[in-house]
């Protein structure tokens, strides 16, 4: 197969595909290895998954490559899924981890641990030049504590505990991290599109 972009410029994101797709797709590379600067989407899909494809579809027609992007976030049950897509902007303040956790820990203080219900959800999506789109899911499932714990991982981790486990996310090595992640089952999922589509072989 030809060259896959990932559109985002984050290089920690563009490790964990590749180390998820791998070895199915060894030409993955990101924005930032192509030189390219096309500016940030407008994300104003309503579902992760409209975001995801709003990403793709962009670096997909303006660089005439297929591309893959994701969207993803945490969704509390007796919020009704708040935060959802916009979890990293909570607070106001978009991508301030620790104002937007400190928040969500406020407005869920006299919530009691048997309705603090939550999970992390990521969309994948995959667009082609001519405009074609497929998406996938994955889902965490957990529970939050009522204070943080763990100086690993970012955003929500340090409050979120994966269902079967004793530790938070951010307790979490990073290889146990990903090994059940929502990206991971997003992209999973989505690598078989990326065979049937592209014409690689696993």
């Amino acid at each position: 197969m030809g060259l896959l972009i990932l559109a985002s410029h984050n290089a920690h994101k563009l490790a964990e595909v590749r180390d998820i797709l791998l070895p199915l797709v060894p030409a993955l590379e990101s924005l930032e290895s192509v030189s390219c600067d096309i500016g940030e989407p407008v994300e104003d899909g309503r579902t992760f998954a409209e975001n995801a494809i709003i990403k793709a579809k962009q670096v997909a027609q303006l660089l005439n490559l297929p591309a893959i992007a994701d969207d993803s976030g945490l969704c509390v049950d007796i919020m009704g899924g708040a935060p959802g897509i916009f979890s990293a902007r909570w607070s106001g303040q978009h991508g301030n981890d620790r104002a937007n956790l400190e928040l969500l820990l406020a407005q869920l203080a006299d919530v009691k641990p048997e309705h603090r219900g939550a999970r992390f959800v990521c969309a994948a999506a995959l667009a082609l030049p001519d405009g074609s789109v497929v998406v996938e899911e994955g889902e965490m499932v957990g529970k939050l504590r009522t204070e943080a714990a763990g100086a690993g991982g970012f955003g929500y981790d340090p409050i979120f505990e994966p269902s079967g486990y004793d530790l938070t996310n951010a307790e979490l090595s990073a290889n146990e991290k990903n090994a059940i992640s929502h990206r991971r089952k997003a992209f999973e999922a989505l690598a078989a599109h990326i065979v049937a589509l592209l014409g690689c072989s696993r």
